[in-house]
Order: C-alpha cells, then structure tokens, then sequence
C-alpha cells in the first residue's frame, strides 16, 4: 500500500532550515528519548504490575483468601500489556524512517531487547505516561469506543466548515485549502479529506507523530490492532472485565479517500512552520480542537491564524483554555480568560459567526469512575 501520510520532511526540528545548532541536537536528543520510551514500555509496564503481585503476597493469609482472582488478574494485565508492546514494536521499527543514522549503542537500545535495565532508569513516569496518553488516543481517534468523544468534539467543527461552504459542491471541495494545527492522530484531518477538502495536519509531538504515521500509513484493515489502554491503573474502575476489555483499532481504513483528496501531515511547531512568509493568505480554513492552549503565547498563534488565512478566510475552533505551560519553570507562558482572548480575536481582525459552550471529555475511559467534563469554547469567525 502506498504511504497515505506526506511528510513535508522527515522531521522539520531536524532540518538544515533550524538555524540554531543546540536546538537541533536538544530535539534530536529528545527524539531519541521518545523512540527508548517505546521501546521500554514492556519492562516498564511489567514492573509497575508486578508490585501489585508483591503488594498481594505481603497481605495476611485471611486477605488473600478474600481476593480469590485478584493474581489471575494481575496476569491477565501482563497479557495485555505484551498485547500493547507488539503494537507499539510495530510503531518503533517504522521510527527508523526519522533517524539518519544511528550508532551501535543506540541501534540495540531502540531496537532490540527492551530489558535493559540502564536504560529503563533513563525513563520517567513522565516519559511513560506521554506514551499511555497516546494510547488512549487511539481509541479517541480510531475506535468505535470513540466515536460519542469526536461526535461531541469534531462534528461540530465539520458542520460548520460544511454550512460555510455550502454552496461549493463535493467535486469543488479539493480547492478549499484547510490547515488543522494539533492533529494528533490525525482523525479530524483524515474526516475533514473523506469530505472532499484538501487539509493538512500539523503536529508538534514526536509519541503523536510516530503513531500518526503508522495508523495512517501501515494499517491495511479494519480492526488490524488490539490494544488495552486502559489497564495502567486500577483507580476508578468499575469491573475488571471493562477494563481488560478489548479495543480494536482502527474502526475504518485510513487509506479510504476520495480519489480528489488532498490529504497530508507537518511534523514541526507551529510558528516554527506556519510563521514563514510562504504560509501568508495560503489557507481557505483553520480548524483548531484542543490546540491554542498550547501556546506560550496564544496572541502570536491567533495573529499567525489571521496572517495565514486568504481574506473572508474562516477559522472554527473547539477546546478549553487548560494552558500548557502555566507555571512551567523557564517557561513563557501568557494565559488570558475566555472573555480576553475573544478581545483579542476581534481586534486582530475576526468577525465572531457563532459562538457557544459545549461539554465535551477528552480520551476519557466511558465505563470509568472518574470523567472529565470541560465546557469548551465553540466559535466560527472570518477574516475581515
């Protein structure tokens, strides 16, 4: 099957293009870094599983008896987690496409046996729960299980490209230019392109990246992949068969697009890439779902969106204001209230359409305990 996914580069952080030198080697080191995450995750999982195992054989003897399938489960996860680890191999060997070239050293670390116990302590629970995060993003994107979350969350967004452009027709629909910042795994985009628009994606994340390009890519059917996302913790579970359950991705094939479609990703940031003057007045639409909060700024991204955008252009987002880097150390961070930046919308020159609060949850475990709601902001507004 030929690659769905266009890359523009391998990985624009890597590029002769990012002048600063440091840079380059910070991300390249940062890379390397994801690729070992994936690559422990089995050992990781393993150990975090096995002390519930040491934690069960410490209880008192009239405990124990009480807790007759508790070790069957506990064996029952390390399964799944193997489950887990063979999709994740899977993701790891198609990593090679972005590393030029790779020492002996490295090679085995991110290629071969993940018990390496050096290697393990280089990994933090930070690292790991990046790469969990992703998993429970495929079923958001590419699962049945998730299909309440993206009618909730994308529809809305692609009702109103669609009644925007309501008098185009399908045929007409590969002239209109969308950008989506923040695909993640790229399911907004790929629905935006099944409907006859030409759209790219654009992610920043090297776990979103690397996954993105396998399940768009290297599936060949429907319900290829098994997965458990949901057996790293047993907080807020409400039966052990929910969470061993099952999720089969993806629920429809990638590569099913209109012959017209013009669908395609960016790997690189987002000011980084959409900040250059060859991106002015380039796009017909920007769709942002949970993206500019993202922002150290998020002035300069809403700047970026009115420079990119061709006059009369739309822009349509959905999301919170859960500011990423609020309180981050060394960091910039500019978080203003809902109130303020639709000010600062309409002073860059956006003319508000419609705009609405809706609830909607995020890669949320549907028969879990704990969910979390966010009345996100919803608007349509123009360049004017």
């Amino acid at each position: 099957m030929q690659p769905l996914l266009r890359f523009a580069t391998v990985i624009m952080f890597l590029t002769e293009s990012t002048s600063d030198k440091e840079q380059v080697k910070e991300e390249d080191l940062h890379f390397q870094k994801v690729l070992r995450t994936f690559a422990l995750y089995k050992s990781y999982a393993f150990s975090s599983n096995n002390r519930r195992r040491i934690d069960y054989y410490a209880l008192p003897e009239h405990h124990k008896i009480l807790l007759i399938d508790y070790l069957e489960k506990i064996n029952k996860i390390d399964q799944a987690i193997s489950t887990n680890y063979t999709i994740l191999k899977t993701i790891l060997a198609d990593g090679r496409l972005f590393v030029e070239k790779e020492d002996n050293e490295n090679s085995e670390l991110l290629y071969g046996d993940d018990n390496n116990d050096g290697a393990l302590s280089q990994i933090t629970d930070f690292d790991m729960d990046k790469l969990r995060s992703t998993i429970k993003q495929f079923v958001r994107d590419w699962a049945i299980e998730g299909r309440i979350e993206r009618d909730t969350t994308y529809q809305p967004l692609i009702e109103s490209l669609d009644e925007f452009y309501k008098d185009i027709s399908e045929p007409e629909r590969s002239f209109i230019r969308v950008l989506v910042p923040g695909a993640g795994l790229g399911r907004l985009a790929f629905d935006i392109a099944k409907k006859g628009y030409s759209c790219q994606g654009n992610e920043f994340s090297f776990y979103m990246l690397l996954a993105s390009h396998f399940i768009l890519n290297r599936v060949e059917r429907i319900h290829q992949y098994e997965i458990y996302p949901y057996i790293h913790s047993f907080s807020n579970i409400q039966s052990s068969e929910d969470q061993l359950r099952p999720i089969y991705i993806p629920d429809v094939l990638p590569s099913d697009l209109p012959s017209t479609s013009d669908f395609s990703m960016v790997a690189g940031d987002f000011v980084e890439v959409y900040g250059e003057v060859d991106q002015i007045g380039k796009w017909d639409c920007v769709i942002t779902c949970f993206f500019i909060d993202t922002a150290k700024n998020i002035l300069e991204y809403i700047e970026i969106f009115h420079r990119i955008l061709k006059p009369g252009g739309l822009w349509i987002n959905i999301g919170p204001l859960l500011y990423h880097y609020e309180n981050m150390p060394n960091e910039m961070s500019i978080e203003l209230s809902l109130d303020q930046v639709k000010q600062v919308i309409k002073k860059i020159g956006f003319e508000f359409l419609k705009e609405s609060m809706i609830q909607t949850s995020y890669t949320s475990n549907p028969n879990g305990m704990l969910k979390y709601v966010y009345e996100s902001a919803f608007w349509a507004c123009v360049k004017t």
